[in-house]
């Protein structure tokens, strides 16, 4: 779920069927009016040519079945995710962000943004400056202070990991920069943990036992009392454990308890990811294409948009997050951000030691496509999941007109776009390859 999701040796924290020749390069796609808002075409484009079927909300037996939502459904679903919701009792649904204090801010250069050409995204307002400001300060100090999450040396590269920008980016909704330090805890200390057991060097044959007791950190044990302080202690150990700790029970603190058993579902599925990957470079195993698309979903960053909802300030409820045709948004969000970590980072991880799986590659050595012709194609995939992601919220929409699945679904775009914002932009990390 994070940048460059494991490899099995990702990066500091602060770090189906088609010909096998491309004859074109991809076009670059028009991101659209809205500045927040992915738009959503009105039926879904599937890559492999399955139609999709239509989402039915839940009826009274023997009701007839409800029509698809066609373009006018899901264009009303699109003006209604804009706009927010409306009604009795929906004020307090409203993303609108409270009012904070004044604060003279310094001027901030915006961020230089260079898309991948032909990649499929939608355009950013750049952060809030002096948020953006505040936030560097309280996440460093908590990192250094609170749980020493890196040592001295890394400093320069958690600066140019720019977290701040990152979440302000990905969660202009949040009401107060005390939400926003919700994500970017969570976001640093995923990050602690990938470099801490997975990075080059990192990854040992102990990883799996590694994981799991970095994930009680998130996911209590509850064990005989002789035991349980020996448990307590290990919490402490070192920086993924202190990081995984601290930044869950803030998050706790702040979310439902549904909303945090959602966040340790997703990350289980993260950590099951790792070690997937982490078996494939133990055993040079290079998978097939849907193999690591599939691996993909797990080591993912699905963790950062599902909880967009507490980072906003509200819930969606369990019975709404848990409906197939939320899954599936959820997913395709993820896969889509996933493989354009993979093509932002893909010149990161050719200078990096060692053999990295990346789609790019995997594609190239398994259809037998020259670098540049896999990449191309690895841009093509991307661009069909952002369809398909976007495709499936606007009949989700459509089918179940409910404020809090509308106001769910916008964060979740948002977070898809200010994830690909921060790729962009970030210089520091990612340059491209010289492929146009």
């Amino acid at each position: 779920m994070r940048p460059e999701a494991s490899r099995g040796r990702p990066s500091t924290p602060g770090s189906p069927g088609r010909p096998t020749h491309l004859t074109k390069e991809p076009r670059m796609p028009d991101p659209g009016p809205s500045p927040l808002q992915s738009v959503l075409p009105s039926r879904p484009v599937l890559p492999f040519g399955t139609a999709a079927p239509p989402v039915e909300p839940p009826g009274p037996a023997g009701a007839p079945p409800v029509e698809p939502p066609g373009p006018a459904h899901s264009a009303a679903a699109l003006r209604r995710i804009l706009r927010g919701p409306s009604g009795l009792g929906t004020v307090s649904l409203h993303w609108a962000r409270p009012e904070e204090p004044p604060a003279a801010a310094q001027p901030v250069t915006p961020a230089a943004i260079r898309p991948i050409p032909g990649l499929y995204h939608h355009p950013v307002p750049e952060p809030d400056p002096v948020r953006v400001e505040e936030l560097s300060r309280r996440i460093k100090s908590w990192a250094v202070d609170e749980v020493q999450a890196f040592p001295p040396e890394w400093e320069d590269q958690f600066d140019g990991f720019s977290v701040s920008r990152y979440m302000v980016a990905c969660h202009p909704d949040a009401p107060t920069l005390d939400h926003l330090m919700l994500a970017a805890r969570l976001m640093v200390a995923e990050n602690v943990v990938d470099d801490a057991y997975c990075e080059d060097g990192a990854t040992t044959p102990d990883v799996g036992g590694r994981l799991l007791l970095a994930h009680t950190a998130l996911d209590p044990v509850h064990t005989a009392k002789e035991y349980q302080p020996a448990w307590e202690e290990s919490l402490h150990s070192d920086a993924a454990r202190r990081s995984y700790r601290s930044a869950m029970e803030y998050f706790t603190a702040a979310a439902t308890p549904a909303q945090a058993d959602r966040f340790r579902h997703d990350m289980a599925r993260l950590h099951l990811g790792y070690l997937a990957e982490a078996a494939w470079d133990e055993t040079e195993y290079v998978p097939e294409v849907w193999e690591y698309l599939a691996m993909r979903q797990f080591n993912n960053f699905r963790p950062c948009p599902t909880i967009t909802d507490t980072v906003g300030g509200y819930e969606l409820p369990a019975d709404l997050q848990a409906l197939p045709a939320m899954q599936r948004v959820i997913a395709l969000a993820g896969n889509a951000t996933t493989i354009s970590n993979d093509l932002y980072s893909y010149m990161k991880e050719l200078r990096s030691p060692g053999r990295h799986l990346n789609l790019p590659v995997v594609i190239a050595e398994k259809e037998g496509l020259s670098d540049k012709e896999a990449y191309l194609k690895a841009v093509e995939v991307h661009n069909d999941l952002m369809h398909e992601f976007e495709a499936a919220a606007a009949e989700l929409a459509a089918a179940w007109p409910d404020p809090r699945v509308a106001r769910f679904l916008k964060g979740v775009a948002v977070w898809v776009d200010g994830n690909h914002y921060w790729h962009a932009s970030n210089t520091y990390r990612y340059t491209l390859p010289d492929f146009w």
